[in-house]
């Protein structure tokens, strides 16, 4: 990740009601949770701020009524936001016309959603070369640029088949074929995979995570599993009731969770795949006995080793240099920080 942001969103608040604008202005553009109950307004959105780095996959997860599709609704200004303030390369959406908006989605940004939206009628390369259609390209142009991202896909040869004689997994990959073949900077998808079976699930995100390997798209992913998140995610959000809780990489999530909520969707995240030794190690005299293992390492990849010795092993940085040293306290805290209860 480089560069400065993506996207940048500032204190965006979407809610609902007779006249959101009025509700916000009689509340000093901050109104409080008493205030949306009073006034029975529903605060969808509320002064959520963050930023997306070029490259990044950022995940915004939370459970059923969190705010998290709602928020990226408004980030594409599908819905439009209340308040607040949404840059695209420092370019401010809000200020953007509709004329301006249509370029945006028709260049800058691809979309898949659960709900795949193929159309019936028209075979897997017609529905692929749709958004191209729309935008006006030429019949040759737009199909060698669907043939291109079909094979991107792994559909390479299904080009003239419908919908109806897909898979649910081969029909998602049509819908993300179809969302690249713009060939946007910023890709959407909100919760693309959880109407799939799990095995077929796990397929997707690994096709996902190929696909980001050679695209490197910067990326805004809605879910509500945190498996998926910490398998996806460079960062992951979590909302409730319309507020970003926490951000943070899924290691700093899983070690210093913000709050109790929190605390209770990373209880049964997988650890040994989350934490890095360098990150549950002690900073004491690091023993010299020859064995070492690197920080950057899993503690899942290095826990035999570690609970197999009796004594203290050195952790060492990428450059070899020791950083500290991990012991079988350390480690087992580590892995079961609630003990054995």
């Amino acid at each position: 990740m480089t560069g400065r942001a993506k996207i940048s969103c500032r204190n965006l608040w979407k809610v609902f009601g007779p006249d959101p604008a009025g509700f916000m202005a009689r509340h000093g553009q901050a109104p409080q949770d008493e205030n949306f109950l009073e006034e029975h307004y529903i605060g969808a959105v509320r002064d959520v701020s963050f930023d997306v780095h070029p490259g990044e996959i950022l995940i915004i997860m939370g459970l059923s009524g969190s705010g998290k599709s709602t928020l990226i609704r408004a980030l594409t200004r599908l819905n439009d936001p209340t308040a607040g303030q949404i840059l695209l390369d420092d370019a401010d959406l809000l200020k953007a016309t509709a004329t301006e908006l249509i370029e945006l989605r028709r260049h800058k940004m691809g979309m898949v959603f659960q709900h795949f939206g193929l159309l019936p009628h028209r075979s897997v390369l017609s529905n692929v070369a749709f958004p191209l259609e729309v935008r006006g390209t030429g019949r040759e142009e737009r199909e060698k640029r669907a043939r291109e991202v079909v094979k991107l896909v792994g559909l390479e040869g299904r080009e003239d088949h419908f919908p109806r004689e897909l898979s649910g997994g081969q029909q998602q990959r049509v819908g993300i074929a179809r969302s690249l073949a713009v060939e946007p900077d910023i890709w959407f998808l909100d919760e693309p995979f959880s109407a799939l079976d799990p095995l077929i699930r796990r397929e997707m995100q690994d096709e996902f995570l190929r696909l980001q390997k050679l695209l490197k798209k910067t990326i805004v992913f809605i879910t509500h599993d945190f498996d998926e998140a910490i398998r996806l995610g460079d960062r992951i959000g979590i909302m409730k009731d319309g507020r970003l809780v926490q951000l943070a990489t899924p290691e700093a999530m899983v070690s210093h969770p913000a709050d109790d909520y929190v605390r209770e969707f990373t209880r049964t995240a997988p650890r040994d795949r989350i934490l890095t030794v360098g990150a549950v190690a002690s900073l004491e005299k690091v023993p010299v006995n020859g064995v070492n293992v690197l920080a950057s390492a899993k503690i899942g990849d290095a826990a035999a080793l570690v609970l197999s010795s009796d004594k203290a092993i050195a952790v060492i940085d990428d450059a070899g240099q020791p950083v500290g040293a991990i012991n079988r306290e350390l480690m087992i805290a580590a892995l079961y920080p609630g003990g054995t209860k």
